[in-house]
């Protein structure tokens, strides 16, 4: 194994020692812990934002900044390690483009619903407009309610750009059960959000 793998890494141990110390109450541990994990977030960061339009106003590096005050501003992050964690951020980060979203559409006044198809979709490359993130946004929360698992796949895979392999090792499946959430995913926000439509 090389040093740039995750699982060679000693800082995934790391990163659960000061987790485990934040949630103790130590806030010393907010500024190690934010290094450990910067190029993790990142990376989280990076793949959100290549796959929102062209022009966004928010750069990664603000979506890293407004996603950690998310999570070290209040409560700590209950998070059993450092895949946990970074699937909590994903979320965060999910929260911080909806909310950036939100504020522009205010700022805009109006606008119809817009469909949004994730057909062969990867990641966020086909919700490009502040319409459509939020439509997703609402049937994520619908999805939620009813099949929470499918909802976590959905935002680790289209928000954060997690691999299958990573998303099966924080829910604790198997790739091939990733594989057919993600399926199940897509088919449901897909009813859903044409519902939205008409």
């Amino acid at each position: 194994m090389t040093a740039s793998n995750p699982s060679s890494d000693p800082s995934p141990e790391r990163v659960t020692r000061l987790l485990e110390r934040l949630e103790e109450g130590d806030r010393q541990a907010v500024d190690p812990l934010f290094r450990l994990v910067y190029d993790d977030l990142r990376r989280l960061a990076r793949a959100a934002m290549a796959r929102e339009s062209p022009g966004h106003t928010l750069q990664a590096t603000a979506l890293v900044n407004e996603a950690w005050l998310k999570l070290a501003g209040g409560r700590p992050p209950a998070a059993s390690g450092r895949d946990h964690f970074l699937g909590i951020a994903a979320r965060a980060m999910r929260q911080v483009l909806v909310d950036h979203a939100r504020r522009r559409k205010a700022e805009r006044r109006g606008g119809d619903r817009v469909r949004v198809t994730l057909a062969g979709a990867e990641g966020p490359a086909d919700a490009r407009d502040l319409d459509e993130l939020l439509a997703l946004d609402r049937a994520l929360d619908e999805l939620d309610a009813e099949e929470p698992r499918l909802r976590q796949v959905v935002e680790y895979r289209y928000f954060a750009g997690l691999t299958d392999d990573e998303i099966a090792g924080l829910l604790g499946v198997t790739r091939r059960t990733v594989l057919r959430d993600w399926a199940r995913a897509r088919a449901w926000l897909n009813r859903a959000l044409s519902g939205e439509a008409s």
